[in-house]
C-alpha cells in the first residue's frame, strides 16, 4: 500500500495531523511495523560536491549566491577526493551516500561527467548513491541512471501556496517536472520538505497531499527542520518544536506506507530524547557526519551511541530495491584514458629525470 486510501483529501488528512499526538503516534507506530523493520534505521551521508554560489533565492539556504552568509564556497570536489569521503562513510555504518551541488540545473559539461564517475564508483562499492544536483532533464536522468544512481532527490520544501513565500527563482511546477524526469528513467524518487519556514500546518500537509497525487509517491521522504543561518532571509526563523516533527513523521508515515520517512536537516537541535520519539513515529533513516552539506549534524560516534542505547542497528543497502547495473559511459571513460595519459607522462618523466642521477643546478659565473 504505496498510498493510504483513508487520507486521499486535504480535510482528512489535517484531521490525522492534529490527531491527539499519543494515538498519532500509535497509529504510526502499528502501521512503521506492518511494512517496516522497526529496529533498523538505514544511515546515509551527505557530500556536498559543489558548495555555493548558487543562482537560486531559496529563503532557506545558505548557498545562495544572493546572501552573504560567510559561507567558503568550493568548486567541483576531486572525484578521489569524493570517493574517499564515501569509502569512510561506508566505514562509519553508512550504506547510502547522497551527493549535492550547489546548481539551479545540471549542465551537460565536465563537472557532470565527474557527478557520473562519482555515482560509478559509489555504486561499485556496493552503497545506494543518491544525487540533488536542481533540475534535470531526461536525457541527463537516463545518465545518472546508466551509471548506477539509485535514487534523485529533489525536495518541494512546502506546499505550493506558501512555495513563492521563499522561493521567486524556481517555478513548483519545474520541481514537479524534475520529479517526472526521474521517474520517466526508471530512478527511485526522494522529495521531502522543510519545517519552521513560518508556514502554516495546511502547507505541511498540502505538500504531502501533491505526493499522493502523483502516479507514485516518493519511495522516500525527508522530513527536516530549518536551521537558520545567519544572513538568509529566514535567520530570525524560530526553532520548530520537537513535537512539529513528530507530528509530521507520524502523519507522513501513516499517509504513505510503504515510503521510507527521513529524519533529515535539525538533528543537533534535538535531545535522544526527541530523536527516540522521531523513531518511534516512524523514522526509519538519519543522515550520519558531522555536516549536512553546510550546517552541523551529529557525529558518527553520537549516532552510534544512540543506536546502541534504542537497540537500534544500521541498514544494509538495496532492501528496498535492487542495486543498480553501472553501464559503460563514454564520456567518463575518454576522460579517464586521458587523466591516465597525463600521469603516464607524468611518471615518464620523473624516472627519466631519476635516471640521470640526482639533479644539480647549474653554475652561474658573475664578472
Amino acid at each position: 500500500m504505496k498510498i493510504n486510501p483513508e487520507y486521499s483529501t486535504k480535510e482528512k488528512a489535517l484531521e490525522l495531523y492534529h490527531t491527539p499526538l499519543m494515538e498519532l503516534m500509535y497509529k504510526a507506530a502499528t502501521i512503521h511495523r506492518e511494512y517496516h523493520n522497526p529496529l533498523e534505521v538505514q544511515m546515509s551521508s551527505l557530500i556536498s560536491i559543489k558548495t555555493g554560489g548558487c543562482s537560486e533565492d531559496c529563503g532557506y539556504c545558505p548557498q545562495s549566491a544572493k546572501y552573504n552568509t560567510e559561507l567558503d564556497v568550493h568548486a567541483m570536489m576531486p572525484v578521489k577526493q569524493v570517493i574517499g569521503l564515501a569509502k569512510n562513510a561506508k566505514e562509519n555504518g553508512s550504506s547510502r551516500v547522497c551527493m549535492g551541488a550547489a546548481w539551479r540545473n545540471v549542465r551537460d559539461n565536465r563537472d557532470f561527467d565527474k557527478v557520473v564517475e562519482m555515482v560509478q564508483e559509489i555504486n561499485g562499492m556496493g552503497m545506494e548513491v543518491c544525487a540533488t544536483l536542481g533540475m534535470m532533464n531526461e536525457d541527463q536522468a537516463q545518465r545518472l541512471k546508466n551509471a548506477g544512481l539509485y535514487a534523485y532527490n529533489h525536495n518541494l520544501d512546502s506546499s505550493a501556496e506558501f512555495y513563492k513565500d521563499i522561493i521567486s527563482t524556481r517555478e513548483y511546477e519545474e520541481r514537479i517536472e524534475t520529479i517526472g524526469n526521474a521517474r520517466k528513467v526508471g530512478l527511485s524518487v526522494c522529495s521531502g520538505g522543510i519545517l519552521g519556514m513560518g508556514e502554516k500546518v495546511e502547507d505541511r500537509v498540502g505538500m504531502l497531499m501533491t505526493y499522493v497525487h502523483m502516479e507514485q509517491p516518493p519511495e522516500s521522504i525527508p522530513i527536516n527542520a530549518l536551521v537558520a543561518v545567519e544572513g538568509t532571509p529566514l535567520e530570525d526563523q524560530e526553532e520548530v518544536p520537537v513535537w512539529d516533527i513528530v507530528r509530521m513523521i507520524a502523519t507522513s508515515r501513516i499517509m504513505f506506507p510503504q515510503s521510507i520517512i527521513r529524519l533529515s536537516a535539525g538533528r543537533t537541535q534535538m535531545s535522544q530524547e526527541g530523536q527516540a520519539l522521531c523513531f518511534m513515529a516512524g523514522a526509519s533513516s538519519i543522515f550520519a557526519g558531522d555536516k549536512l552539506l553546510t550546517t552541523p549534524n551529529p557525529e558518527f560516534n553520537e549516532d552510534a551511541q544512540l543506536f546502541e542505547i534504542l537497540g537500534l542497528t544500521p541498514k544494509a543497502p538495496f532492501q528496498d530495491g535492487e542495486q543498480p547495473e553501472t553501464l559503460v559511459d563514454e564520456k567518463v571513460e575518454k576522460a579517464k584514458k586521458i587523466r591516465a595519459e597525463k600521469e603516464a607522462r607524468v611518471k615518464a618523466k620523473k624516472e627519466e629525470t631519476q635516471s640521470k642521477g640526482e639533479f644539480q643546478p647549474r653554475k652561474v659565473t658573475v664578472q
